[in-house]
């Protein structure tokens, strides 16, 4: 697993494969909650467990492609 400390707010989430994920909204326990109001997820936050980060830098890159990562992500239940 990669260093998530250095996850930020408005952190773009990219996939293996370079594909746009999401946005980073905030970190919630082990995992990243992405904006809901980001075209990739909308109108509902979404989650990436800290397991499916690759490596940060100025960007979240994930270990699976987008289209792994959107079939795996939850839902927040609100």
């Amino acid at each position: 697993m990669a260093d998530t400390a250095n996850i930020r707010e408005h952190m773009e989430v990219l996939g293996s494969d370079g594909q746009h994920v999401g946005t980073v909204d905030k970190v919630e326990g082990q995992r990243i909650k992405l904006t809901r109001s980001d075209p990739a997820a909308p109108g509902e936050h979404r989650y990436i467990h800290f397991d499916s980060v690759a490596s940060v830098d100025t960007q979240v890159h994930l270990n699976r492609t987008a289209a792994q990562a959107k079939d795996e992500w939850g839902v927040a239940k609100v």
